[in-house]
């Protein structure tokens, strides 16, 4: 078996729940230029300090999916209509117009599609917000990754927008556990030939602009361009380059609008480059969530989604 980092691996799933709860307090604002980010809970749906949302809950299903060693679509939506059947604080309207129509697991896909069919131009961004762990089931292994992605962003969200921006970030992600670089244009390659050029263009545009410029993230595209623009925007500190990732993650949520979501997708990137030491330990602390998880089940999801013993912790 490849060796893959255990910090990197863990940092996939504490990346993603740190943006995620420090973007949780401010989400549909523009938080005040000069005024402090910090991980305070509250915001539109009444969170604790540090208490993701269901951006993290979502993945939380996936990855304890890969976990079992099988990371398969139908228990995937299993997973999702038990975690819908308890009814969260919070899901994205496209998200729970999929859950609510199917009357099985092996009926989400389709109810999906149904309501892409009704609305074709639905492209939000709550299959990219989750689809870190995808990346672990498949570290190394490209076109499964691409496969899998796709298929999973499917299940709630069937636009090929969405899938493209799934299986360029999680490529993403395997590239950044396993060789420490970021390279989201390297899997430009894997997207269908008519839209390579469509997705260069998003990438160099979220490269050339400001992160406040992406402040309608609640479409899959500007999502992903706002969390590529804070962080090639955000500086890496030749002194402490380990604060690339928190200094990233206030840049993201003061882009505004769906900061918790743009501050979770930028989270699962800067993690796999970084790893999950990299997150201030303040956060680690506090982060927690649906099913009751802290940041050590998290290390230890992200590490059985990989395939890594829990031994790995101190490999």
């Amino acid at each position: 078996m490849p060796h893959f980092s255990p910090d990197r691996v863990a940092g996939v799933l504490l990346g993603l729940a740190a943006g995620d709860a420090l973007g949780a307090g401010y989400e549909f604002t523009t938080p005040p230029p000069d005024a402090p980010i910090r991980m305070k809970g509250g915001g539109a749906f009444g969170w604790e300090p540090g208490e993701w949302t269901d951006d993290t809950q979502m993945a939380v299903c996936i990855a304890e999916s890969a976990a079992t060693g099988r990371l398969e679509a139908v228990e995937v939506a299993r997973r999702f209509l038990d975690w819908y059947a308890a009814d969260p604080r919070d899901v994205g309207g496209q998200t729970s117009a999929a859950l609510g129509g199917a009357g099985s697991p092996e009926g989400l896909a389709a109810s999906a599609r149904r309501h892409h069919q009704q609305n074709p131009h639905a492209a939000g961004n709550g299959s990219l917000m989750r689809t870190g762990p995808v990346a672990l089931a498949y570290l190394g292994e490209p076109d499964r990754i691409t496969e899998a992605a796709r298929e999973i962003s499917a299940l709630t969200h069937p636009h090929p927008l969405c899938g493209d921006a799934c299986v360029l970030w999680c490529l993403a992600i395997d590239r950044a556990v396993r060789d420490g670089v970021f390279d989201l244009a390297g899997g430009l390659d894997r997207l269908p030939a008519e839209r390579r050029d469509e997705w260069a263009g998003y990438l160099a545009e979220a490269e050339a602009q400001a992160p406040g410029h992406f402040r309608k993230n609640g479409y899959v595209v500007t999502a992903l361009q706002a969390a590529w623009s804070a962080i090639t925007h955000t500086a890496i500190p030749q002194d402490e380059p380990g604060r690339h990732p928190a200094d990233t993650l206030v840049a993201a949520v003061r882009i505004g609008d769906d900061t918790d979501t743009v501050a979770a997708i930028a989270g699962t990137l800067l993690g796999a480059r970084w790893g999950a030491s990299a997150v201030p330990g303040e956060w680690r602390s506090l982060i927690h969530g649906w099913p009751g998880y802290r940041a050590g089940d998290l290390t230890r999801l992200a590490l059985a989604a990989a395939g890594l013993g829990t031994e790995a912790q101190n490999g």
